[in-house]
């Protein structure tokens, strides 16, 4: 048996960001509905160095697995944050039908949830910027662009700020501040320093928060989270590891003030209500999204000159 092998590259190859889009989209639909299953994702840490990451998921006639890493420390080694593999098998027979990069993966779904969010939640026809431009902030900001929008960019390095700006054709920020600023903010960082603090966030401004995906990590203060409307991509794992889960412990936000981006989707629940309302998305990355990118890209894996594994 001969089980195709998707690299970084073919993966791209195979997926374009609209269709990166579509995808996980539908994931979100299909998870709110229940037709797609998935438990929280598994940590085994080793802080504070960096995690890995076990998620699995079962849906549309395939069951996967994606083991993932995130070493924040790692581009100063000249390795990637983001490393990993994930497996799909056919749901039926258990049978591997295609490894892939994960990191890939990863930056392709994380793109198309904040995007999603953006989208669903922000006020129409706004200001965008991205902050962080790592793998998944690029992937972010070619996204936006693909579907229209001309975002500002943001990075702490201003060499990979130019280069990124320069790559994609997107406006640097002229300073944090003016990125933070826009009216809708998606921002894609370790997660090590809060970028909204207490006050900040703007009537009507919407941010999709990307970077916070693990214990200990914000991008926003506890505070600004009981001023705004908040949704996540879900709850059961957000509200253990990711920017909800300070507010949860704290008391300020419970399970029924919450509402998952895939049920406003499914048209289950209401998105933003009013102009002057400030809405939140609290991603932690689901492995769901990850199936439908994987899904996607087995799809055009005829079309490709893969390497294979032989089982």
């Amino acid at each position: 048996m001969r089980v195709p092998v998707l690299s970084r590259d073919a993966v791209v190859a195979a997926i374009p960001p609209l269709r990166a889009y579509d995808a996980v989209r539908d994931g979100f639909v299909r998870h709110a509905r229940g037709e797609w299953t998935m438990q929280p994702k598994v940590y085994v840490t080793n802080y504070p160095a960096g995690d890995f990451r076990a998620m699995p998921a079962l849906g549309g006639g395939h069951a996967l697995l994606k083991w993932v890493t995130s070493f924040p420390g790692n581009p100063a080694r000249g390795l990637p944050t983001v490393a990993g593999l994930v497996l799909l098998s056919n749901a039926e027979t258990g049978a591997l039908e295609a490894v892939l990069d994960a990191a890939a993966v990863t930056a392709l779904r994380t793109a198309a949830a904040g995007v999603i969010a953006v989208e669903t939640l922000g006020r129409p026809h706004g200001s965008t910027a991205v902050v962080g431009l790592g793998v998944n902030g690029a992937e972010t900001a070619r996204l936006l662009r693909a579907r229209g929008a001309d975002p500002f960019v943001w990075d702490v390095d201003p060499d990979r700020l130019a280069a990124t700006a320069e790559e994609l054709g997107v406006r640097p920020a002229e300073s944090l501040a003016q990125a933070l600023a826009a009216d809708a903010v998606v921002t894609v960082t370790p997660g090590r320093e809060i970028l909204f603090r207490s006050g900040s966030l703007r009537p009507g401004q919407h941010v999709s928060l990307m970077g916070a995906d693990g214990p200990g990590k914000a991008e926003v203060a506890v505070e600004e989270l009981a001023r705004a409307s908040v949704f996540c991509d879900d709850w059961e794992q957000a509200s253990h590891g990711g920017e909800l889960a300070a507010a949860v412990a704290a008391g300020v936000l419970r399970h029924g003030e919450v509402t998952q981006l895939g049920d406003v989707l499914a048209g289950d629940a209401q998105g933003r209500t009013g102009d002057d309302e400030i809405t939140l998305f609290d991603s932690t990355g689901l492995a769901i999204q990850d199936l439908a990118i994987a899904r996607a890209a087995l799809e055009e894996a005829s079309g490709l000159d893969l390497p294979t594994l032989e089982l």
